[in-house]
């Protein structure tokens, strides 16, 4: 279905910035910034951001902890966006399906206490809701091996996605929608990303613990790591202040190249009009909830990303099973695996652990070594703005940069 396959991207310009707006480099430590390699680190990943605002980029934050002590914090943004915020890699974004990763901890958590099984059939906690609840376990959610349908490639979602609907919604109605089509292979027998796991997942924590998502988040890992500016967000309520980025789409008219036939004409979405964009920042993505709903800082993120990593949040042998893969592209020798909750991503200078999310006006990649001793975040306020090829490769430039970086090392010169 044509309408799934732009849904799907929901599922990770005109003006170019100035000479000033390139050459602002917001380090953490000045003194730092001297060294010549840790300058120099900043400056190439400051001229590919640049050359991603020439691709069309609205704005683009890169923050790199190398464990080495020194950091490197970029932000850019297009002249044309600072009406609306000025842009610092210091501001919240919407993370999107970075929220699975913390749905997994919660998930493994509570594995640990024995208030669930990762071999509970879905039916023992949520009877009848989805199709094949019988044999579909609660790791087949975790790694998407379900075969659940995706409920974002309904055609009822479009409306969600594009801000045109923004009435509370319950994940039973997702979940409904969802069990409308049949499933697309037998539970465990192949991967098949879908955000209905993760909506499953956070009625079956809720009913396992019997505290609240927002409650369980806030308890076991955001209060107890200190996220200040981490918030799940909510049906009816919004915490969002002046340190939420301003986020940006296409307009009808260049929107409509980037998405497949089949999608209604003239599909624009909700907000103010700033030239050939729209203002997205007011399409809240509480719908999305257990599958893509935390709001957070590149610094918030990254400082779960390393907990994880060091064994702060899971016993060994939780981490273990978390970290325990399928591939997502068989015959692929360079595909991404997929774990309980994390991704394991072939980076042009190695294997990094973390998370992709996208939803409208923001694409954002979270990653960390296996260690847990070093972090990267990109965040680009755009999301369906990437489809378009020039923009789209320009972004994974700066992604695939600042992970090398992460990693001390240059990214490769076949990649460049």
């Amino acid at each position: 279905m044509a309408v799934a396959s732009v849904l799907a991207a929901t599922a990770g310009l005109a003006v170019c910035a100035t000479p000033g707006d390139a050459a602002a480099l917001n380090t953490a430590n000045a003194a730092d910034a001297g060294r010549v390699g840790h300058a120099t680190a900043a400056k190439r990943l400051a001229a590919l951001m640049r050359q991603d605002l020439d691709a069309g980029a609205p704005g683009v934050v890169v923050r790199v902890n190398d464990g080495s002590g020194r950091m490197i914090s970029l932000a850019q943004q297009a002249t044309w966006t600072k009406r609306d915020h000025k842009l610092s890699a210091d501001d919240q974004f919407r993370m999107g399906s970075n929220t699975k990763t913390m749905v997994g901890v919660l998930a493994l958590q509570l594995a640990a206490e024995h208030k669930l099984s990762l071999q509970d059939p879905v039916d023992k906690w949520l009877p009848g809701l989805v199709p094949n609840g019988r044999n579909i376990t609660l790791k087949m959610l975790l790694n998407h091996t379900s075969g659940l349908y995706d409920y974002i490639n309904d055609p009822s979602a479009l409306a969600r996605v594009i801000g045109a609907d923004q009435s509370p919604v319950q994940p039973e109605a997702l979940l409904a929608v969802s069990a409308k089509y049949p499933p697309l292979f037998k539970p465990g027998a192949e991967y098949s990303y879908s955000n209905t796991n993760y909506i499953t997942l956070g009625r079956v924590l809720e009913k396992a613990s019997g505290q609240s998502l927002a409650t369980l988040l806030q308890r076991r890992i955001i209060g107890p790591l200190g996220l200040r500016d981490t918030y799940l967000a909510a049906n009816g309520t919004s915490r969002d202040g002046a340190r939420l980025a301003a986020a940006y789409e296409p307009d009808a008219e260049h929107l409509a190249p980037l998405l497949p036939p089949g999608v209604p004409e003239g599909t624009s979405f909700a907000g103010p009009a700033r030239g050939e964009h729209v203002l997205v920042t007011s399409i809240s993505p509480a719908w999305a909830w257990a599958a893509g709903a935390i709001v957070s800082t590149p610094a918030d993120e990254q400082r779960f990303l390393r907990a994880l990593a060091s064994g702060k949040l899971l016993r060994p042998a939780q981490l273990k099973q978390m970290k325990t893969t399928v591939v997502e592209t068989p015959g692929d020798p360079k595909s991404s695996r997929y774990g309980l909750g994390i991704e394991e991503y072939n980076s042009p200078c190695g294997p990094v652990w973390g998370h992709t999310g996208g939803v409208p006006g923001y694409s954002s990649q979270n990653y960390t070594d296996a260690t847990g001793k070093r972090s990267v975040t990109v965040v680009t306020t755009t999301l369906f703005g990437l489809h378009d090829k020039k923009l789209g490769a320009a972004d994974q430039k700066v992604v695939d940069a600042a992970v090398c970086t992460m990693l001390g090392k240059s990214l490769p010169a076949t990649s460049k």
